[in-house]
């Protein structure tokens, strides 16, 4: 008997966005999507870990693409090794210019191979609760998308959403819109309002659009040639001007910042209902949810008796229906009823939970007033290690800094500071002017205001020491990098 032929599939992992709806927890250096909000591995890690599981006799999966920006490519490398999988690409974007430009760069990047493999493309930000349901219905999609289908995942409604764009389908020959096999799409649909959203699920044959799709290479890139020629043209151009750096890969710069800015729906998919494409839709019942605020976080969770979902140290009576989540103190609740609570080092929020949504005005006064908590949180990762911020004041601030095992700072210097360390842990090796010392426990060095220095971890265990800075400039901006082995510049 002939084996099946092997599908080749090119997972694709959009890890762009910054989940203002989720703030404090999440900040534009450290989004949503890098977060552990529904278990001990992130959101990111576990979408990652869904499209490895992907295999079977006639599907073989390669090493992920992800599409991120130049801020947390580290981050998302660091989280995939500690999951124990390895990058196919880093595509770097200089600029945010939505998915469908994101999802072009992916698919230059599979055809460059000389092969034209199945994409299947996922946000970084979404919840899974059955692994094989999921895996099943994307199997499915990738078969169909082997016979040059465009698949994209649909999602049964439960209640009538109006923070979903819809998918209609075309009924199955019964007359109903069955699960069991892949559908026709009819046409999208916009984000309803409540009326229109409670009518399409009393009518059905309408999904949430999960934002998932799977198709060839070549197929996106037709579609894309047919319908923004724009786009294409643009991102192709970049593409031409790229850079690469082991797995990084960066598009020209200026040739991506004159991309059209533009979504995979909007731009292809849906016009592809009537075109010469066809597109078709896989039901996909596997308790997704995609977290795009706390309301959708607390359905999302285990609950106690009282639908109190908690995190942290966490103290109630007599409340209900609640989501806190406590990160570096007690937090406690009375008498109180449907609210959002999340806490962190530096900020609290406390919200109804059926206004979560409207999180993101906070976070747009955040930016308005350029105000560091809209960006970092006060423990902030680097791919050295991580700060903390732990005090400050006028003329002085206070950290507390680790450095991984063989890692190291950038041979930089400061022109409004000065530099006291003290080893709290492990062994360091300072480099300061052109002298190179090692510390231990408990003992400390001084770097002069202007000073070339470099902070490196020469040791197996982590480094932590404590710095106190003091000057009349501490901003994170005040740094001038000779040699960085990061490749950062700033």
């Amino acid at each position: 008997m002939t084996a099946p032929a092997l599908l080749k599939v090119q997972p694709v992992i959009l890890c762009g966005g910054s989940g203002t709806r989720l703030w404090p927890l999440s900040r534009a250096g450290f989004p949503k999507q890098f977060l552990c909000l529904t278990g001990k591995e992130s959101l990111f890690q576990q979408a990652a870990a869904r499209l490895a599981a992907l295999g079977a006799a006639d599907i073989g999966v390669s090493s992920p693409y992800i599409v991120s920006n130049e801020d947390h490519r580290f981050l998302a490398l660091e989280q995939l090794r500690e999951a124990g999988i390895e990058v196919g690409a880093a595509l770097l974007e200089p600029v945010g210019r939505n998915t469908a430009p994101a999802l072009t760069l992916a698919a230059l990047a599979a055809l460059e191979s000389g092969a034209d493999p199945i994409l299947v493309v996922t946000p970084a930000d979404q919840t899974i609760a059955d692994q094989p349901a999921f895996t099943a219905a994307m199997q499915q999609a990738i078969r169909e998308a082997a016979a040059d289908a465009i698949v994209i995942l649909g999602i049964a409604p439960d209640r009538p959403e109006t923070g979903y764009g819809y998918i209609k389908v075309v009924p199955a020959n019964d007359g109903t819109a069955s699960p069991a096999a892949a559908l026709a799409v009819d046409r999208f649909v916009e984000k309803p309002d409540a009326a229109t959203a409670q009518r399409y699920l009393a009518e059905g044959g309408y999904y949430w659009n999960a934002g998932m799709f799977v198709l060839k290479a070549s197929v996106w890139m037709a579609a894309l040639e047919r319908f923004r020629p724009d786009i294409a043209r643009a991102t192709r151009s970049a593409w031409e001007k790229r850079s690469t750096d082991a797995n990084f890969v960066r598009p020209g710069k200026d040739e991506f910042a004159a991309v059209p800015a533009d979504s995979v729906d909007y731009a292809v998919m849906e016009r592809c209902p009537g075109s010469e494409f066809q597109i078709r839709m896989v039901a996909l019942d596997a308790g997704w949810n995609d977290l795009g605020a706390w309301d959708a976080v607390w359905q999302a969770l285990p609950k106690d008796a009282a639908g109190n979902a908690h995190f942290g140290d966490v103290l109630t009576t007599d409340s209900r229906n609640t989501l806190v989540h406590a990160t570096s103190r007690l937090v406690s609740l009375v008498g109180v009823r449907d609210l959002v609570v999340i806490e962190t080092s530096d900020a609290v929020l406390i919200a109804d939970r059926s206004r979560s949504q409207d999180v993101k005005a906070i976070v747009a006064q955040l930016q308005a007033g350029k105000r560091e908590e809209h960006t970092l949180h006060r423990k902030v990762h680097r791919p050295w290690g991580w700060y903390d911020s732990i005090d400050d004041g006028p003329r002085f601030k206070v950290k507390r800094i680790q450095v991984k095992p063989k890692a190291s700072l950038s041979l930089q210097k400061h022109h409004h500071r000065a530099e006291h360390w003290i080893v709290v842990t492990g062994t360091a090796e300072i480099t300061c002017g052109d002298k190179t010392v090692l510390l231990t426990e408990n003992q400390s060095t001084y770097i002069p205001l202007g000073e070339t220095h470099r902070l490196a971890n020469p040791g197996t265990i982590p480094l932590e020491i404590v710095e106190v800075q003091s000057g009349s400039y501490l901003g994170e901006d005040d740094i001038v990098r000779f040699a960085d082995n990061y490749g950062r510049d700033q």
